[in-house]
This record gives C-alpha cells, structure tokens and sequence, in this order.
C-alpha cells in the first residue's frame, strides 16, 4: 500500500541552530573553563582532567546506542503525525537510559586503572587522572537521563526550553565547583574530584528540571515503570538507528583514542598541549555541530512527512554556510592562538605546539563538517549503516594508524597527529556527500516511511 504524504511545516533552520549553537557553546565553555580551573593546578593536573575527560566521553557513546536513535525515530513520527508513538519511544528511551547509564558509570569506576593504562597515561598525571575518572562515574547515570530527556524534547523543536535547563545546569555546575575545588572556608579544597562533585550535583537539578519540562510542554509523566522498562517495539525502532549511529561513533572514538594514547607516549607536556587545543577546537566547531543536529531535527520530520526534495534541499543549504563559517572561525582561532592559548598555560613551548596545531585545524574543520551534516541528514533519512561502514576504513587506518605513523614512526609529533585527524576527516566527509548527492538514500527514505504505518517492516 503506497504511503501518503503529508505536509507539515518546520520552522527556518537558524530558529533551530541558535539555542542549539548557544547550548553548545555553554558546554564548550564549561569544559574549557574546567580545563583552565585544573590547569590552575599545574599542567600535570590539566593533563589529568584532559585524559579522565576523554575517557569519560569515550564512555558517553554508549549512551548513542538510544541517543542517535531518538531524535530521528521522534521527529519521523511527529511528522507522520503520529504523536501518541513519539511518546511511547520517549518513555522507552528513559529505561534504556538507566540501564546503560549504571553500567557505564560501573565501568568508569571499576575500569578506571586499566582504562588509563591502555592509553599510556603519563606516570606524573596518573596519580591526579585515576581519582578523577571515578569521581565521574556516579554523574554518568544522570547525564544518560539529561542527553536522552533533551533529545526527546529537541526533537518536539522545544529547543529554547532545552537550552534554558542546560544554561541552570552548567552555571550551577561552575558555580560549585570553585568552592569545592579550592575551598571555601571551612569547606576544605578537593581538587579534580570536587569538579566531579559539583557535575553530578548539577546533573541531579538538571533531571528535576528536565522532568518538569516534559510534564508541562509535552504532557508526558513518568511513572516508576518507565525508569527501567525496556518495550520491544519502540526500542527497535531506536535502535534501527541507534546502533549503527553508536557503531559509527564508538569506532570513531576508539579511534580517537589511538591518538590520545599517541600524544601521551609523546610526553605530558605534548599531551597538556594537545588538551588545550581541543578545547579550542570545540568552539571552533560547534557551529557545524549545531547544524547537523538542526539539519537531523528538520530532515527527520520531512521525511516523515515524505518531503524528499525539500530534505534535499536543505541538506544542500546547510552544509554551503556550514563550510563558510567553519573555515572563517578556524582562522580567527588560528590569528589568535597564542592569545586563546594563554588562558590555560604561559609554558613557551606549549604555545608554540599549539598555534601550529591550530593553523592544521583551518585545513581540518571544513572535512569535519561534511561529517557532521551529511551523517546526521543520513541519519535522519533512514540511512544510517553506510556512515559506519564506509567510514570504518578511514578511522581505522587514516586516524588511528595515521596518527601512529605520523606522529611517532616518523617522529613529526602532534603535528603528524593533527594531520592524520584532518586526512581522515576529508576521506569520510566526501563519501558521505557523494552518497547524499547521488540519492542513494531515497529508498532508506521511503522505508523508513513505510516502517511509520507498519512498524513490522525492516530495511532490506
């Protein structure tokens, strides 16, 4: 039976980006303050809170199991029309997330020695590294609750909403962390694990905020079921999705840390460099990233609706100021490194390593940006096994071992590294524009229209 098509009307793209640049850039801040608040330390202390942060991260893709499923499976179905559905995949995604959530907060606690010994930690950051990671671990659970609550009610376009919660969150977050880092008083200073404290502290107030905000805007209480219930037809439609997306990033990350592992062989000080660059980094691109979240928001209710040529379009539209701005931000980070840098470290040689490592970012974030837009349009459309599949070539051998290679086998260093990052960021980015721009996800389209009115069909 043919599949009728709708017309539903999404708000312009920049109503959508903003918050979400905005909400971005809060997390951004956040983590570089974070970062200049340990560096405050010492270097070794900054290194710590790099390193401990990315394994953190590394562990927050589990939760893209359900996350890069959500969005997609919600705004499919509010464009379909089909709002009771979207809440019974909102409710589902809430028991997944406690279960993945515990689990990942056990590893990180458990795991934490041996999770810093596969990446080489260095002997003077493990003592500050080690403590920190566990410290985290309890603030996981919540932040699997906050990134799967926010996600459902991005995906309802309550974006401003969302973003109101995030901005109560990371202040409070900053706002205890200073006394519990330092001290205040007779409170005594606790160092890296009194950043923890106040993350998990902020991440409790922001679930009773997101809770709030589901019962108000989007009518949808949770009762004590819905906290660890797992329904089987609303969590395979999530992780038709979800799977490959977490696949897509699980390899990416893994990837990554191939790198890490590379600049921490290299010494704490290449390390502590190249911690302070990636903060910068994430300012540099998070207005790609707000976009590609957009783009996935807009292209999942069009293609709900059936409006294939209009998704197309702004996909296209998208990714043409996405590559402007990129390239026009990196380079002002780039003019400015020096400056930029200065807020984490006075050490010259750090300095030095940095602003080169910047100046490759120019070259790097045009690549990423293909990738943040055309995956999560792909995403959107349904068809979201070939990222992981055609990408997995290049992260594993382009990224991982080109990072390897560069950095050390031909002992050019952090800037081998950084250029392995771009290399394989260009190689994905093309094929997955060549795959958008071909059509080659039209029929996951149609599919996932079809699995809409008969959630039994499965793409062949």
């Amino acid at each position: 039976m043919p599949v009728a098509r709708t017309t539903v009307r999404t708000p312009p793209m920049f109503n959508l980006a903003w918050p979400l640049l905005v909400e971005l850039g809060l997390a951004i801040a956040s983590s570089i303050i974070g970062t200049a608040l340990a560096s405050r330390i010492s270097d070794q202390a900054g290194g710590a809170f790099a390193i401990a942060s990315q394994v953190s991260a590394a562990l927050f893709i589990l939760f893209r199991i359900i996350g890069a499923g959500v969005s997609v499976v919600v705004t499919q179905n509010l464009g379909g029309g089909q709002r009771e559905a979207a809440n019974k995949v909102a409710r589902a995604v809430v028991g997944a997330s406690t279960w993945l959530g515990v689990a990942t907060g056990l590893i990180a606690m458990a795991g934490s020695h041996g999770l810093l010994h596969l990446l080489n930690t260095p002997a003077e950051v493990f003592p500050l590294a080690a403590p920190l990671l566990i410290a985290l671990g309890p603030a996981m659970l919540f932040d699997a609750w906050n990134a799967s609550m926010a996600g459902v009610m991005r995906a309802h376009l309550r974006t401003r909403d969302t973003l109101v919660v995030l901005v109560i969150m990371h202040v409070s977050h900053l706002l205890l962390a200073l006394p519990l880092m330092y001290g205040w008083g007779a409170l005594p200073a606790l160092g890296l694990p009194g950043y923890a404290l106040a993350l998990a502290v902020s991440r409790m107030l922001g679930l009773a905020l997101h809770l709030l905000m589901w019962r108000i805007h989007l009518g949808i209480t949770l009762v004590r079921a819905d906290w660890w219930r797992l329904p089987r037809r609303e969590l395979a439609a999530v992780l038709h999705i979800g799977l490959p997306g977490a696949a897509e990033n699980i390899a990416w990350r893994l990837a990554f840390m191939v790198s890490v592992a590379t600049a921490a062989e290299l010494g704490a000080r290449a390390l502590a460099t190249q911690a302070y660059v990636l903060q910068l980094m994430g300012g540099v691109m998070m207005f790609s990233i707000a976009s590609g979240l957009a783009v996935e928001i807009v292209v999942g209710y069009l293609i709900g609706a059936g409006q294939l040529r209009e998704a197309h379009r702004v996909v296209k539209r998208a990714l043409a100021r996405g590559l402007v701005v990129c390239v026009l931000i990196a380079a002002s980070a780039a003019l400015l490194g020096r400056w930029l840098l200065g807020w984490f470290t006075q050490d010259q040689e750090i300095l030095a390593a940095g602003a080169t490592l910047l100046w490759i970012t120019v070259v790097l974030e045009p690549g990423r940006t293909f990738n943040l837009v055309v995956i999560n349009a792909l995403r959107a459309a349904g068809d979201a096994r070939f990222p992981v599949m055609a990408g997995a070539f290049s992260m594993l051998f382009v990224l991982a071992g080109g990072s390897w290679l560069l950095g050390v086998v031909l002992g050019w260093g952090l800037p081998g590294v950084w250029i392995a990052y771009a290399a394989d960021e260009w190689i994905r980015g093309l094929i997955m524009w060549r795959r958008w721009q071909t059509h080659a996800w039209v029929p996951h389209a149609r599919n996932s229209r079809k699995r809409l009115r008969d959630p039994l069909v499965i793409e062949g």
